[in-house]
């Protein structure tokens, strides 16, 4: 798993603690880690399934064709083949999956099974006076090389990632740490593992299991590992890594000896999320994870092919779908204009525009050979509260934070328009259908605008706040409050500038009239406003109905000049109709349509429209709001018409509540910044006001979440079936280091308790799974009441996949079973080869 770098210094290890890191999937990808792959111990209801089905197209292997590549994007090459080194990544994680043992497996609920591919039985044969587990292997289990699988691999794993030797660079060591010794048993074929202290994820270990070449010295394991493995034992053998174009091609492996893989090789083929669309279109993948952009344009291109041949139809959507009459009126008019630098430059455009759509309808008529597979990703989304200063460091105002979301909302914005359950997830520590799963939300409370605003002010954040000064003799705001302000320093200054324009805090004197003879209602700066647009020219209005065609090219110049006052009435309507009735989509959709038709002022730039001021949350018809303009002189309204003072942004010791949310804005994070925009209204419900800041995805995470550099923040964890090895040091209780600094672990919301620490270290310990299931449960709602992160929905799971791929697509929390993956038979019956009916 990879380790995320602290800059500042407040992340690290504490001994004796063993080490487990677990990867962030933090934007548009999860790097799942092998603990994903595998589980700690089955039990709980089988009445729990869950929340989404598997959509993978099931075939028996007679219906699977023998032999055949699949062409299988990863995001980048791997750059170790080593697990346990902090640098694996997803592509690490898969090529593990097809050629190293893994002793045992997730099922489609997201349990672990024993794999019966490498272990005749496993299972705890002793308990007293020391837990010892006895595997008993398969018969004809073999490395690559012919040499049996046996209890010298076992050895060399423990001793590599017992932490007891520091010259081997490992990313994380629990359990291996708990081991006191390994030894043969009767046979070669068993082995004997005897335990220190009871350990109830035992399961969890040697899974993958590398051979002893690979950990039997801290140059192979650190080193040799990286780029090449002396042996393999999987279905597949790894056959090359082409450095130079970044492919990892797995072959068939000779040795095998369970059931045959049905395709002769993998190749695994980076290419980035961004470029998905195009390289299935261009036909260089077979299978592929997308994000939802993706996703959509390949339903939309295979419901354009049951519509008619490509090249039949105009496409309804893409470049050029949307160019309003106006914008498509400008557009001529600039491009055969007197003005002939411009009209070169609109006549560039419109050309460019056009290579777009053909481009575009092209890359659809490729796409529609695919499907998609969807279901849900064993991650997770939550939002992170950072609790180490600031107002966030006061439970209340946490759990005001928590009380102030509607899950369900957040979660169907996500889920809902792919056609995907969306029901909020209840627990930290498991996903549902999972063993340990279990509900525990209530501990914290549903949504509840009145019971937040109660903690808020409990915990002296009022109405007005902002505006009154601490007493004579008195500091202002929380000790917490007190750090951030010597942290911050001289950057105080200009945040409370940055409040004050925004209008979080204001008095009556602040309505004054501007030189200007126009006064916004609860603005302090109307003078920065937009000038209201111009009224239309006197008489009707134009309307759609009465755009003009294009002349042919002579007197183009007043044509030209016509068309533009004609595009800017058009203009007038448009922003009209918008007003009343689309809001801000329609606002935001006619400035995508005039830049699609090539529309561009003098400098060669995109023109786009001066943005407007929606109107504020909770206005009624007839009432004045707070931004509304009104003449010079006019009275400011009555209080019975003005924003109800619960909306109004609090504050505490004159200073305004105001919390900073970070979130990546690189390309497939949409779906975390539409998340973040509805977090931001709700809070803004019941009087936090937040300070948004995207960031680079190259920085959001190793800058911002791992150095503490935020308040709010969105990311996602990817599941596990150890909760109690896994899921502790997220939650763990940070301590303070010798320079002041606080040890995180990964619990980068920096909020934790002692009895948390000790459910986890109990139920690792209990080796009665029921009682286990019941402390990860206990802990939980303690995770919950501390407020410190809130779960929000299971993350979806997007595959692209010709039809005729069988057994691959969106696994759910299940484990690939690589050999079973190949083409279905020409022919045979069932659903796996139909078009997806999305």
């Amino acid at each position: 798993m990879a380790q995320v770098g602290a800059p500042r210094g407040r992340t690290g290890f504490r001994s004796p603690r063993s080490r487990t890191l677990r990867s962030v999937a933090t934007l548009g990808s999860a790097v799942l880690t092998l603990s994903v792959l595998a589980g700690c111990g089955s039990g709980g209801s089988d009445d729990d399934q869950p929340t989404a089905a598997q959509d993978n197209a099931p075939a028996t292997r007679d219906r699977v064709a023998d032999g055949g590549t699949l062409r299988w994007a990863v995001d980048a090459m791997p750059t170790t083949l080593n697990t346990f080194q902090a640098d694996a990544d997803g592509a690490t994680t898969r090529i593990a999956g097809a050629v190293l043992p893994a002793l045992h497996i997730l099922d489609e609920r997201g349990r672990p099974r024993l794999n019966p591919d490498y272990l005749e039985s496993a299972e705890v044969i002793e308990t007293e006076p020391r837990q010892v587990v006895l595997y008993k292997l398969h018969q004809q289990a073999v490395w690559s090389n012919g040499r049996e699988i046996g209890a010298p691999d076992f050895v060399a794993q423990w001793r590599a990632l017992s932490g007891r030797n520091t010259a081997y660079w490992t990313a994380r060591n629990a359990g291996y740490d708990r081991i006191e010794k390994i030894e043969r048993g009767k046979s070669d074929l068993e082995v004997r593992v005897t335990f220190a202290k009871p350990y109830a994820d035992w399961r969890a270990l040697f899974t993958p299991l590398y051979p002893k070449e690979v950990m039997g010295t801290p140059d192979s394991f650190n080193d040799g590992a990286r780029t090449a493995l002396k042996a393999t034992a999987g279905p597949f053998l790894l056959k090359s890594v082409d450095h130079d174009s970044g492919l990892v091609t797995l072959a068939r492996n000779p040795r095998w000896w369970g059931q045959t893989s049905k395709l002769d090789s993998i190749v695994l083929t980076p290419v980035p999320r961004a470029e998905r669309a195009a390289a299935l279109a261009a036909g260089k993948l077979d299978l592929a994870d997308v994000d939802r952009s993706a996703a959509e344009r390949i339903a939309l291109a295979v419901r354009d092919a049951r519509s008619g041949p490509a090249g039949t139809r105009a496409l309804a959507h893409g470049p050029g779908a949307g160019i309003s009459p106006a914008a498509a009126l400008r557009s001529w008019a600039l491009a055969h204009g007197s003005d002939e630098e411009q009209a070169a430059e609109a006549q560039a455009a419109r050309e460019q525009n056009q290579e777009a759509i053909a481009r575009y309808a092209k890359e659809q008529s490729g796409l529609g050979r695919f499907v998609v597979r969807k279901s849900l990703e064993p991650a997770y989304t939550q939002l992170s509260l950072n609790g180490e200063t600031g107002p966030l460091s006061d439970d209340r105002v946490r759990r005001a934070v928590a009380r102030a979301l509607d899950r369900k909302e957040l979660a169907e914005t996500v889920l809902k328009p792919l056609g995907l359950p969306a029901r909020p997830l209840g627990s930290h520590l498991a996903l549902s259908g999972q063993a340990a799963y279990a509900d525990s939300s209530d501990a914290l409370g549903e949504q509840d605008t009145k019971e937040a605003r109660a903690l808020l002010a409990d915990a002296g954040w009022v109405p007005g706040g902002a505006l009154k000064k601490p007493k004579a003799g008195t500091k202002a705001g929380s000790e917490a409050t007190k750090k951030d302000a010597a942290k911050e320093g001289g950057e105080e200054k200009k945040s409370d500038d940055k409040t004050a324009r925004s209008g979080v805090a204001r008095t009556a004197e602040d309505d004054t009239p501007t030189n200007d003879g126009l006064y916004i209602v609860g603005d302090d700066k109307p003078g920065d406003r937009p000038a209201a647009p111009a009224a239309p020219a006197a008489g009707r209005p134009a309307r759609r109905a009465d755009v003009l065609a294009p002349a042919p090219a002579a007197d183009t110049a007043f044509q030209s000049a016509a068309l533009l006052r004609q595009a800017a009435a058009l203009d007038m309507i448009t922003d009209t109709e918008t007003d009343t009735g689309h809001g801000r989509l329609g606002e935001e959709s006619g400035r995508r349509k005039d830049a699609a038709a090539g529309t561009q002022d003098k400098g060669g730039a995109q023109t786009q429209a001066e943005p407007r001021t929606e109107p504020q949350a909770g206005a009624r018809p007839g009432r004045p709001v707070a931004g509304a303009y009104a003449p010079r002189g006019t009275a400011a309204p009555a209080p019975g018409y003005a924003v109800d003072t619960a909306n109004q942004a609090l504050g505490k010791d004159g200073k305004a509540l105001s919390l900073r949310f970070v979130l990546p804005s690189g390309p497939g994070s949409e779906s975390l910044r539409a998340v973040g925009d509805r977090i931001v209204r709700m809070l803004d419900a019941v009087g936090i006001r937040t300070e948004v800041t995207k960031v680079p995805d190259d920085s959001f995470f190793k800058d911002h979440i791992a150095s503490g550099d935020y308040d709010l923040a969105l990311y996602s964890w990817p599941a596990t079936a150890y909760p109690a090895t896994d899921a502790r040091p997220i939650y763990a209780k940070p301590e303070p280091a010798s320079d002041g600094s606080l040890l995180v672990e990964q619990n980068y919301a920096r909020v934790g308790t002692d009895r948390i620490d000790q459910l986890f270290d109990q139920a690792a310990a209990t080796l009665d799974e029921d009682e286990a299931h019941d402390l990860v449960r206990q802990a939980d709602a303690r995770i919950w009441a501390a407020a410190g992160s809130i779960p929000l929905y299971q993350r979806p799971q997007l595959v692209a996949a010709k039809p005729d791929v069988v057994n691959a697509g969106a696994w759910g929390l299940a484990a690939p079973r690589y050999q079973d993956i190949g083409y279905k038979k020409p022919g045979s019956p069932g659903p796996a080869g139909e078009p997806d009916k999305n």
